[in-house]
């Protein structure tokens, strides 16, 4: 199953230049790394990155996390899955532009290329 992380471009260049991330601000705070299946997605781009733009979608094999990767009850009484551990690169399967068009954000494809 394929689970996604939204980064700001400097989040993005900074995984790509250390080879892990333990997250955004948001994730630091919570202790964990956020991320959203597939249905979740447009939801946490509406909520956290309303009209932010330069943001990176990430899809990771959630299988690849191992136990460090929990399902835990978050918005709307939903599942979430929450990473605790770094997110390493070698575990982002593909990354694509996630565009704002002024009103949402575009989501892409979120198929394996």
């Amino acid at each position: 199953m394929l689970i996604f992380k939204i980064l700001r471009s400097e989040e993005w260049a900074e995984l790509r230049a250390k080879g892990e991330t333990d997250g955004a601000p948001v994730d630091l705070a919570d202790g964990f790394v956020h991320f959203s299946t597939a249905e979740q997605l447009a939801g946490t781009a509406a909520k956290h990155f309303a009209g932010a733009e330069g943001l990176e979608l990430l899809a990771v094999e959630a299988a690849r996390l191992g136990d460090a990767l929990k399902w835990e009850v978050s918005r709307g009484g939903a599942e979430f899955p929450h990473l605790y551990a770094s997110l390493r690169l070698e575990d982002v399967l593909w990354h694509k532009p996630l565009p704002w068009d002024g009103t949402r954000h575009i989501i892409p494809e979120l198929a394996t290329p």
